[in-house]
């Protein structure tokens, strides 16, 4: 369907709003996908809050101007789908990765992390950064994990005697 000046400045307003918040990007090749498929695909998205559109290639290299993911703007040939990571830098890669698996056709083309594209090989690495959950939860065990070894440390002493009292007790009970 074909768009008019206002509708093609609003589709790049819109991509280029969600463009400067997103932590990471990336585009993917989607020829060959059922409508079914990218539906699913459109799904998974947005349980992961990833921002998952497909616009034409003239207008994304429009709407990425000025914002990180300008170094896209090269590679943006063919039909691309593009996700934007809101929240967190994995989530889109997670999606597409996952989505990849099973759907052959998805082939991703280029991803892009704090200004910088990376190849597409980097998918998987992307896709395995923690969330934030999982990176506080990280830090907290590693700022525990001294104390705990502190305690245990000072505790073994006295557990050492009580079962050293225990095994003579045991001892002179057998006798």
């Amino acid at each position: 369907m074909a768009l008019n000046l206002e509708g093609k400045k609003a589709v790049v307003a819109e991509v280029a709003e969600i463009a400067s918040s997103a932590f990471s990007a990336v585009a993917a090749e989607y020829r060959g996908l059922t409508v079914s498929e990218m539906t699913a695909l459109r799904v998974a998205a947005r349980e992961q809050n990833v921002y998952l559109r497909v616009v034409r290639n003239t207008l994304a290299r429009r709407a990425v101007e000025g914002t990180d993911f300008a170094c896209m703007q090269e590679g943006m040939t063919g039909p691309l789908v593009f996700g934007f990571s809101m929240e967190d830098p994995g989530a889109v890669a997670r999606v597409m990765a996952d989505f990849a698996k099973d759907n052959k056709k998805l082939e991703v083309k280029m991803v892009s992390l704090g200004g910088k594209l990376l190849p597409a090989s980097d998918l998987d690495r992307l896709a395995k950064m923690p969330t934030k959950d999982q990176a506080i939860s990280m830090f907290m065990g590693t700022l525990k994990a001294p104390i705990e070894k502190f305690v245990r440390t000072l505790q073994a002493p006295t557990s050492k005697m009580v079962r050293t009292f225990a095994a003579v007790r045991d001892a002179k009970q057998a006798a």
